[in-house]
């Protein structure tokens, strides 16, 4: 099994900045991607960021530039920097993160429990 922390969300006003951690725990050989999702009340989770063990990215187009995906694998911990926040980036975030489990294992998903960003003046 694996568990995900995450932390760092709360309230700001726009044009602000908030920095989400996700910390993974438990047994695992590897971690294959790390991604950050969201979902605002009455809409889908979508997709914000993802980072591959590679270094490789991927942004939503509504978040390039102003929000940045990273990881410490020595922590195996992921962040999303969030700068520049408007009020449509209210949501419930949520941490996804590819692991792989044992040497030849078929990669599973895991999810945090969600933190709440709300931008808001």
């Amino acid at each position: 099994q694996v568990q995900l922390v995450e932390s760092g969300g709360g309230l700001v006003q726009p044009g602000g900045s908030l920095r989400l951690s996700c910390a993974a725990s438990g047994s695992f050989l590897s971690i294959n991607a790390m991604g950050w999702y969201r979902q605002a009340p009455g809409k889908q989770r979508e997709l914000v960021a993802t980072i591959h063990s590679g270094g490789s990215t991927n942004y939503a187009d509504s978040v390039k530039g102003r929000f940045t995906i990273s990881r410490d694998n020595a922590k195996m911990t992921g962040y999303l920097q969030m700068n520049s926040l408007k009020p449509e980036d209210t949501a419930v975030y949520y941490c996804n993160t590819i692991v792989q489990h044992w040497l030849g294992s078929t990669p599973r998903g895991y999810w945090g429990q969600g933190t709440q960003v709300t931008v808001s003046s």
